[in-house]
């Protein structure tokens, strides 16, 4: 399974941007995919997952603000978000994890949210 993210960016408190992440060869095995994100000297942390059966999770800091959804026809992730804050940024990485547990990570993308 191959990922690829885009859709970073600069963007002001308050403002929105939408990432996206497309998979691409043995997608069949996955089931779940989603978003983590990074600041530098602190740990990933989950930000949202979506599964096969459309059930999504959140962390409670993005909670109402950002929106995980599929376009399965596209085999691609999106993550949108909204009202950000400035603690928003960091990287943001998409991953699958497939049936058997593997984990799957795309490259990362900036977020940086700063007037």
């Amino acid at each position: 399974v191959q990922l690829q993210a885009s859709g970073g960016g600069l963007v002001q408190p308050g403002g929105s941007l939408r990432l996206s992440c497309a998979a691409s060869g043995s997608i069949a095995r996955i089931n779940v995919m989603g978003w983590y994100r990074q600041v530098p000297g602190k740990e990933r942390e989950l930000v949202a997952h979506i599964t096969l059966g459309g059930n999504t999770n959140y962390a409670d800091s993005v909670k109402g603000r950002f929106t995980i959804s599929t376009d399965n026809a596209k085999n691609t992730v999106y993550l949108q978000m909204s009202s950000l804050k400035p603690e928003d940024t960091a990287v943001y990485y998409c991953y699958a994890r497939d049936y058997r547990a593997i984990v799957y990570w795309g490259q990362g993308t900036q977020v940086t949210v700063s007037s």
